[in-house]
């Protein structure tokens, strides 16, 4: 195990625990039976059990047969490094961050995550065929999903959810 795996993994495990105790002191919402210290919550007892697993390098085990399956079933060609411009891709997730902080109000959750889903998609390998799908069935389970269970409206923008 290499030291930075420790210290992402402490690193993450302390943002989880942070968000957990944030969550934790959030007042409730009367009449309502989930409040808003359940997401931040939830989302911070998984990152630092992650960050622990990450930590104590369970998984890695995993890891290290995949890439040895990987080389012993791949031809030389198969094993040559990425182009240059693939390292580029790291910058995607915070440009569509930034994508649906700008057109979100305007286009609505629907089109902007739909758009997001195909560019991500696409960006790092997927073929039309799995995400032209996706990236029309993705946002309507998600706007469900905080709409119905965490009771938080998003954006209608162009085409407002009807329910």
């Amino acid at each position: 195990m290499q030291l930075s795996d420790r210290i992402t993994g402490a690193a993450i495990a302390m943002l989880g625990s942070v968000a957990f105790l944030y969550g934790s002191k959030l007042p409730p919402v009367p009449g309502q039976q989930v409040g808003p210290s359940a997401f931040p919550m939830v989302v911070g007892a998984g990152l630092a059990i992650c960050g622990v697993l990450i930590v104590l390098g369970i998984g890695r085990h995993f890891e290290e047969v995949a890439e040895a399956d990987v080389i012993s079933h791949a031809t030389p060609e198969e094993l040559e490094p990425l182009p240059a411009w693939r390292s580029w891709l790291a910058l995607l997730p915070p440009a569509l961050v930034f994508f649906y902080a700008l057109a979100s109000e305007t286009l609505g959750f629907l089109p902007t995550a739909a758009i997001m889903v195909l560019t991500a998609s696409f960006a790092f390998g997927a073929r039309p065929k799995l995400a032209v799908p996706l990236a029309l069935i993705a946002p309507f389970f998600i706007n469900l999903i905080f709409l119905k269970l965490l009771r938080v409206p998003l954006p209608g923008g162009l085409l407002p959810f009807p329910w």
